[in-house]
């Protein structure tokens, strides 16, 4: 099961990546949480744009990044200070293989493909940000010592949905 996450995780970096790289953007995957960096940075140097991106993919119907996963984000954001916007970004991509338990066995079934790119700059104070949920509709979520408040989370037009 984790290597099946791991390839799921890792295809939609790849193709965020592939999505981004054009003639005014460069992207790169970092390695994620094994080399303690964000999964993917992106740049745009004749707008002075960066983008530092953690991706979560999954079937079921919310996705989690955890504060440290966040922190790195806001981490790699404040290094590069000559850039004039620089957001960190949380990317959810829910499956079109939508995970389903009924009494205790797991069985699949299918809804749309839908991703979603939040941004998450308000996190830049904090030493250790909230998780953070999004469910399958959009909406975004903190969770404070277990209790899970609405945060309404931003929406960000990645450059490839721009038209």
């Amino acid at each position: 099961m984790g290597n099946i996450r791991r390839s799921r995780g890792y295809s939609f970096e790849h193709l965020l990546v592939q999505k981004l790289n054009n003639k005014n953007w460069t992207a790169r995957r970092l390695g994620g949480s094994s080399t303690n960096l964000p999964d993917i940075i992106a740049v745009n140097n004749m707008e002075s744009i960066l983008l530092s991106v953690e991706a979560k993919s999954g079937t079921g119907d919310n996705l989690y990044v955890p504060g440290d996963q966040i922190r790195r984000c806001v981490e790699i954001k404040e290094m590069f200070r000559e850039y004039k916007s620089k957001h960190v970004i949380l990317a959810f991509k829910f499956m079109t293989k939508r995970r389903i338990k009924i009494k205790g066995t797991l069985s699949y079934g299918s809804r749309k493909l839908k991703e979603y790119y939040k941004i998450a700059d308000k996190y830049t104070k904090y030493d250790i940000p909230p998780t953070i949920k999004c469910n399958y509709f959009g909406k975004t979520f903190e969770i404070i010592d277990n209790k899970t408040s609405l945060c309404r989370l931003k929406d960000y037009n990645m450059p490839f949905l721009l038209r």
